[in-house]
């Protein structure tokens, strides 16, 4: 129940929030043409127009979380949650069309200058507007921030930029008025080429959690810590990460336990360490795999390291294990990304181990380096 009245919480708040946007935007855009036409000032009119495609992305971020609010269906077992990354996708290419619209329009501006016509009550007018636009942009963001939102994040980012880009509308205007020289247009590409840098971030921060990014490393070394603070756990590995939204987090890992465990023990120690992820790092262990430690077989665990070891780009082994009964030796290993010819490396471990215990089958797992 308690998971269920956060995300409506988060979901109405998101909605909430990109309503405000759609208001604000509504009537600073409608604003600045007003000024823009009596003004005659073309960058105060593609300012009005850029105030519209933010009051378009706001509905898009509330179409968005409508959509990745949906229950999990037979069609979709893993929800809908991932729908907030693509329309984050979609925010990040509007960014960038604004951006590369801006630097054209700028571009032409310096080819073929006009002269606007300011007076003093548009000029606060727009003063006035900025402060509200970029105190917009800021709330955004830090809803965005606080409830894990990738479009309100990216609408936030847009409506600071465009607060910039009001900014430097407004201090060409004062250049033109007191000095009588036009450095809108020259201003105008400057903050449109930031423009454009935001937008290809934020759509490379989506791309990535679509595709499948690696978990930061200070975040894969708190929860291998947190598994590893369990007295029965010998040891942490193979955590496996898989983002279906901001709240929607599923992972696996394996860990290192006493060969003579028993079933009912490694149950229990399974399920608390699931429970105690979950609770400091929402993300839903679904799978936790075994290894089993024998401190017997020390000796040739350390011989066997000692041969794997010392070869270049090998980050890891673990689970090794000797099983008597049926002469194998198992393992795995976790080569690095940046391995030449990560088969030849296996291939030539494989035969070192087995030359040197041949009277042992030995079984070689590549793991992959998902995070460390």
């Amino acid at each position: 129940m308690e998971v269920v009245e956060q995300v409506t919480s988060r979901d109405e708040t998101i909605v909430k929030t990109g309503l405000i946007g759609i208001a604000a935007n509504a009537i600073l855009a409608a604003i600045k043409a007003v000024v823009g036409f009596a003004s005659g000032s073309i960058a105060i009119i593609l300012d009005a127009v850029n105030n519209l495609s933010d009051a378009l992305s706001s509905v898009i971020t509330i179409v968005g979380i409508k959509i990745a609010g949906k229950s999990p269906d037979k069609e979709h077992p893993f929800g809908y949650g991932r729908v907030e990354y693509l329309t984050a996708i979609v925010i990040g290419v509007i960014i960038l069309y604004t951006g590369g619209t801006s630097v054209v329009e700028s571009a032409k501006k310096i080819i073929s200058p006009s002269t606007p016509n300011y007076d003093t009550i548009s000029l606060v007018l727009i003063a006035v507007l900025i402060a509200v636009k970029f105190a917009l942009g800021l709330y955004t963001q830090r809803v965005g921030q606080r409830v894990n939102s990738d479009s309100l994040i990216a609408s936030g980012v847009d409506a600071k930029f465009d607060a910039l880009i009001s900014l430097g509308t407004l201090l060409a205007a004062l250049v033109f008025v007191f000095f009588g020289v036009s450095l809108e247009a020259y201003l105008g590409v400057i903050i449109s080429l930031l423009l454009i840098k935001a937008a290809l971030e934020i759509l490379r921060d989506a791309i990535d959690k679509i595709l499948g990014a690696r978990m930061p490393n200070s975040d894969s070394s708190q929860i291998y810590e947190c598994i590893g603070s369990f007295d029965a756990v010998l040891g942490a590995y193979d955590l496996i990460f898989n983002d279906y939204g901001p709240d929607k987090k599923l992972g696996s890992v394996h860990i290192e336990v006493a060969h003579d465990m028993n079933a009912a023990q490694i149950d229990a120690l399974t399920r608390r360490i699931q429970n105690e992820i979950f609770a400091k790092f929402n993300i839903v262990l679904d799978t936790i795999g075994i290894y089993a430690f024998n401190k017997e077989d020390n000796a040739t665990r350390l011989n066997v390291e000692k041969i794997v070891f010392g070869h270049k780009f090998i980050k890891q082994m673990h689970g090794f294990y000797i099983n008597k009964e049926t002469n194998t030796i198992t393992f795995d290993i976790v080569i690095d990304f940046n391995a030449p010819d990560s088969s030849a490396l296996y291939r030539e471990i494989l035969s070192q181990v087995s030359s040197a215990y041949p009277s042992y089958k030995v079984i070689i797992t590549r793991d992959t380096d998902y995070n460390g």
